[in-house]
Protein backbone atom coordinates (compact mmCIF):
# COMPACT_ATOMS: atom_id res chain seq x y z
CA UNK A 1 0.00 0.00 0.00
CA UNK A 2 0.81 3.73 -0.77
CA UNK A 3 0.07 6.94 0.15
CA UNK A 4 -1.35 9.60 -2.17
CA UNK A 5 -1.32 13.51 -1.04
CA UNK A 6 -4.68 15.10 -1.62
CA UNK A 7 -4.14 18.24 -2.53
CA UNK A 8 -7.10 19.96 -1.02
CA UNK A 9 -7.44 17.82 2.32
CA UNK A 10 -3.70 18.67 2.45
CA UNK A 11 -3.17 15.34 4.29
CA UNK A 12 -1.42 12.15 2.62
CA UNK A 13 -4.11 8.91 2.81
CA UNK A 14 -4.40 5.52 1.98
CA UNK A 15 -4.63 4.57 -1.65
CA UNK A 16 -7.77 3.20 -1.05
CA UNK A 17 -9.13 6.15 -0.91
CA UNK A 18 -8.99 7.59 -4.42
CA UNK A 19 -10.01 6.27 -7.73
CA UNK A 20 -8.30 7.40 -11.01
CA UNK A 21 -10.60 8.13 -13.53
CA UNK A 22 -8.10 8.33 -16.82
CA UNK A 23 -6.03 10.64 -18.55
CA UNK A 24 -5.48 14.34 -17.60
CA UNK A 25 -5.80 17.70 -19.19
CA UNK A 26 -8.04 16.27 -21.94
CA UNK A 27 -9.95 19.25 -24.09
CA UNK A 28 -13.74 18.91 -24.67
CA UNK A 29 -14.22 19.98 -28.15
CA UNK A 30 -15.33 23.58 -28.58
CA UNK A 31 -18.62 22.62 -30.81
CA UNK A 32 -19.62 18.83 -30.41
CA UNK A 33 -22.56 19.17 -32.14
CA UNK A 34 -20.09 20.20 -35.50
CA UNK A 35 -17.65 17.03 -34.81
CA UNK A 36 -17.74 14.11 -37.07
CA UNK A 37 -18.35 9.96 -35.37
CA UNK A 38 -14.74 9.67 -35.58
CA UNK A 39 -13.68 12.97 -33.79
CA UNK A 40 -16.38 12.56 -31.44
CA UNK A 41 -14.94 8.87 -30.52
CA UNK A 42 -11.59 9.76 -30.85
CA UNK A 43 -12.59 12.30 -27.90
CA UNK A 44 -14.48 10.03 -26.12
CA UNK A 45 -12.09 6.78 -26.02
CA UNK A 46 -8.74 7.48 -27.44
CA UNK A 47 -6.08 8.07 -24.42
CA UNK A 48 -2.59 8.47 -24.47
CA UNK A 49 -1.44 5.75 -22.51
CA UNK A 50 2.69 6.47 -22.62
CA UNK A 51 5.51 4.40 -20.45
CA UNK A 52 7.10 7.02 -18.46
CA UNK A 53 5.75 10.47 -17.20
CA UNK A 54 1.87 10.84 -17.51
CA UNK A 55 -1.02 13.12 -15.61
CA UNK A 56 -3.55 11.65 -14.52
CA UNK A 57 -7.00 12.50 -12.98
CA UNK A 58 -8.03 11.51 -9.99
CA UNK A 59 -10.93 11.83 -7.07
CA UNK A 60 -10.75 11.70 -3.30
CA UNK A 61 -13.65 9.42 -2.72
CA UNK A 62 -13.86 8.28 0.58
CA UNK A 63 -12.92 11.87 1.79
CA UNK A 64 -13.72 15.33 0.03
CA UNK A 65 -14.50 13.95 -2.61
CA UNK A 66 -12.71 16.22 -4.65
CA UNK A 67 -10.79 15.75 -8.24
CA UNK A 68 -7.12 16.76 -8.69
CA UNK A 69 -4.37 15.64 -10.74
CA UNK A 70 -1.42 13.32 -10.45
CA UNK A 71 2.02 13.44 -12.35
CA UNK A 72 2.74 9.66 -12.15
CA UNK A 73 5.78 7.59 -13.36
CA UNK A 74 4.15 4.92 -15.49
CA UNK A 75 7.02 2.45 -15.32
CA UNK A 76 8.17 2.71 -11.77
CA UNK A 77 4.47 3.80 -10.26
CA UNK A 78 6.37 6.93 -8.59
CA UNK A 79 3.95 10.20 -7.99
CA UNK A 80 5.84 13.05 -8.75
CA UNK A 81 3.35 15.37 -7.52
CA UNK A 82 -0.37 16.21 -6.93
CA UNK A 83 -2.38 19.33 -7.65
CA UNK A 84 -5.48 20.73 -7.95
CA UNK A 85 -7.60 21.18 -10.91
CA UNK A 86 -6.56 24.42 -12.66
CA UNK A 87 -3.11 24.39 -11.85
CA UNK A 88 -0.41 23.67 -14.22
CA UNK A 89 1.92 20.66 -13.52
CA UNK A 90 5.42 21.18 -12.82
CA UNK A 91 6.86 17.87 -13.98
CA UNK A 92 6.28 17.69 -18.01
CA UNK A 93 4.65 14.36 -19.69
CA UNK A 94 6.92 15.45 -22.94
CA UNK A 95 8.98 13.07 -24.47
CA UNK A 96 12.43 13.23 -26.02
CA UNK A 97 12.19 15.43 -29.46
CA UNK A 98 11.43 13.33 -32.55
CA UNK A 99 10.87 9.89 -30.51
CA UNK A 100 7.15 8.57 -29.84
CA UNK A 101 6.59 7.82 -26.47
CA UNK A 102 7.60 3.74 -26.72
CA UNK A 103 10.62 4.73 -28.28
CA UNK A 104 10.95 7.66 -25.53
CA UNK A 105 10.84 4.81 -23.15
CA UNK A 106 13.08 2.36 -24.10
CA UNK A 107 15.67 5.34 -24.21
CA UNK A 108 14.63 5.89 -20.51
CA UNK A 109 14.67 2.76 -19.04
CA UNK A 110 17.78 1.49 -20.99
CA UNK A 111 19.33 4.72 -19.50
CA UNK A 112 18.22 3.62 -15.96
CA UNK A 113 19.59 0.30 -16.39
CA UNK A 114 22.72 1.79 -17.77
CA UNK A 115 22.43 -0.14 -20.68
CA UNK A 116 24.26 1.60 -24.04
CA UNK A 117 22.18 2.77 -26.42
CA UNK A 118 21.69 0.30 -28.81
CA UNK A 119 23.51 -2.43 -27.61
CA UNK A 120 21.10 -4.29 -25.48
CA UNK A 121 22.94 -6.62 -22.96
CA UNK A 122 25.86 -4.30 -22.97
CA UNK A 123 26.14 -2.57 -19.33
CA UNK A 124 27.54 0.91 -19.64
Amino acid sequence: MFYIHCPYCDEYRDEEEFHPKGQAHIARPEDPESCTDEQWGAYLFFRDNPRGIHHELWVHAIGCRKFFNITRNSASYEILETYRMGEQPRFSAEHPEGKSAEQGAAVNVADEAGVVAGQEGVKA
